[in-house]
């Protein structure tokens, strides 16, 4: 069995990705890009609404939008995106996919896709406006929660196709490391389905029965507990999926080698151990938790600061060493030989920069006294944007200049890629105008998740108006940027000259110390985590379990 399997891996590197494979990656990047395209009209009325600028008709308001817009972009963008990623990433690192994976990510994808269906259409109709976080006790139509199972499900079977083909790579390589690439992707899809397990039990066992009418009361805090359990996980999902681009992509196409190996592999064992402990920064404001579980949480979430730090450490010395080795000097001066032309660069290069100020705000949520200030205001939404919209999505958009011309066996045209190089600066000016005017508003007191009003001409809710019109000039921009990355992404799939692309994975630097291979025992960091998880959740839900607080009925607020 191993001739085979080493000729199909020869064949998979100098010939690219097979068909079949690549058809799956494709048809998830296409729906990601769908999803972001409808999303950000969705987010343009929604800014526009916001800033007094446009009054929406009465079939479609403002929270009915703002669902929309969370569920396409949170949820549908995300993950679609993520998984044609690492999927690719599995087939060429693996040596392709097996024939039975190839069917789980399809009746993956066939899932997630029906899930969708059943969740947009109670939006559309009025009976589902509660917003991506679905806090009991308003309640949707039942339909909605089948939709959101449905894609958990989905996202199940893709994640237990990533672990068939691992299993199946180590089981023919024994002793060898999984290739870094697949490393990152078994990460995420651990963090994606242990992650998503509370939400599922919120979803299936508590709301689904509920908003059926089987059962008459929810109990609103575990409800909330276990949304965090995989809200807070989930955003770190997206940032380990752009942190694997850094570190293995962004080196190879600046013509440099990638950084320690087992610094790279630390950093992805750190972020699956210490992410799903950490919810409850995000329910610092919530009754009925203790002092001593929520700071808890606060650590492990201040704690995921330590591997970024390492990250940024890792990046920026590879930066420099590679500028230097091309010619550049002085203290800043090498910075001029960096690549910034080339959008496969600059993108994630400027999604790093936007982690900075990203990860600062979130420590500010993560500390009591500050949250109590910014909670439940825009500065939250602005937060929001400046970690998904710039350090992630941006990071998505680099990758898609050279992962949609390998998978469709085309070329990144010059043209396409100055367009690239556009768009990224629209998105950054837009970007940093719409976040920065949402950071500052909300520290003026402006709620989020309202439509606008100036509740009787207050004077204070009057002074906000001049940075939700900023907000409403950064959307607009948005949504250029949006159409921008769409025609790029469809041109590249589709029309762009064919040819063969390269799949840009950095190699180590030469004379780098060996990997041991206890960073290979995942059973074991699957267990410290749920250590961790036990540690964490087990005494505060049984706590609300026992001495439950009154349930509550459904109630429709709009």
């Amino acid at each position: 069995m191993a001739i085979p399997k080493t000729l199909k891996e020869k064949a998979n590197k100098e010939m690219g990705i097979s068909t079949e494979d690549a058809r799956i990656t494709k048809t998830y990047l296409f729906v990601a890009f769908m999803a972001l395209l409808i999303g950000g009209l969705l987010g343009l009325l929604q800014g526009l609404n916001r800033a007094g600028l446009l009054e929406l008709p009465s079939w479609l308001n403002y929270y009915q939008v703002l669902t929309a817009h969370g569920l396409l972009l949170v949820v549908v963008l995300t993950a679609f995106f993520t998984i044609g990623y690492f999927y690719a990433g599995l087939s060429h690192t693996l040596g392709g996919l097996l024939p039975k994976v190839r069917k789980m990510a399809w009746i993956g994808f066939g899932l997630k896709i029906v899930g969708f269906v059943f969740a947009v259409i109670p939006i559309l109709m009025g009976n589902a406006s509660v917003m991506y976080t679905f806090y009991p006790p308003m309640a949707a139509s039942p339909w909605f929660y089948i939709g959101l199972a449905l894609i958990v499900v989905g996202v199940w079977m893709c994640a237990f196709g990533a672990f068939i083909q691992v299993a199946n790579w180590r089981k023919n390589n024994k002793g060898k490391h999984v290739p870094i690439l697949s490393f990152f992707a078994t990460g995420v899809f651990i963090l994606l389905f242990f992650g998503s397990l509370p939400v599922a039990i919120e979803v299936i066992v508590m709301i689904i029965p509920w908003s059926f009418g089987w059962v008459k009361t929810i109990n609103v805090m575990v409800a909330r507990t276990l949304f965090w359990a995989f809200g807070h996980t989930l955003v770190n999902i997206w940032y380990l999926t752009a942190v694997s681009a850094w570190y293995v992509i962004v080196p190879k196409i600046i013509g440099g080698k990638r950084w320690s190996d087992l610094l790279t592999r630390i950093v992805i064992i750190a972020l699956v151990i210490m992410n799903i402990t950490g919810g409850f920064h995000h329910q610092i404001i919530d009754p009925g938790i203790s002092e001593s579980v929520k700071f808890m949480h606060v650590f492990m979430s201040l704690a995921i600061g330590f591997p970024s730090l390492m990250t940024a450490w890792a990046m920026f010395a590879v930066f420099e060493r590679t500028a230097r080795k091309n010619g550049g000097k002085g203290i800043v001066g090498w910075y001029k030989k960096m690549p910034w032309g080339d959008v496969r660069f600059l993108a994630p290069f400027i999604a790093m920069l936007a982690f900075i100020p990203a990860g600062a705000g979130g420590i500010v949520q993560s500390t009591n006294q500050l949250n109590q200030v910014v909670h439940n205001t825009m500065w939250i939404a602005g937060h929001f944007h400046l970690t998904l919209g710039m350090s992630v999505v941006m990071t998505f958009f680099g990758i898609s200049y050279w992962l949609v011309p390998y998978v469709s066996k085309r070329v990144l045209t010059p043209a396409i890629n100055k367009l690239g190089v556009i768009q990224t600066i629209i998105w950054t000016v837009g970007m940093v105008i719409m976040s920065g005017a949402m950071h500052t508003v909300g520290l003026l007191g402006s709620p989020r998740r309202t439509s606008y009003t100036t509740y009787g001409d207050n004077a204070t809710a009057l002074g906000w108006n001049p940075y939700l019109l900023l907000l409403a000039v950064g959307g607009t921009l948005l949504i250029i940027g949006v159409l921008l990355q769409v025609y790029a992404v469809i041109n590249m799939m589709f029309f762009a000259p064919k040819g063969e692309t390269e799949f840009p994975i950095a190699e180590e630097e030469e004379g780098a110390s060996k990997t041991p291979y206890w960073t290979e025992r995942w059973g074991l960091w699957i267990v410290i985590m749920l250590i961790f998880v036990g540690m964490a959740y087990v005494i505060p839900l049984t706590e609300f379990i026992v001495n439950a607080p009154p349930g509550s009925p459904p109630f429709k607020t709009w």
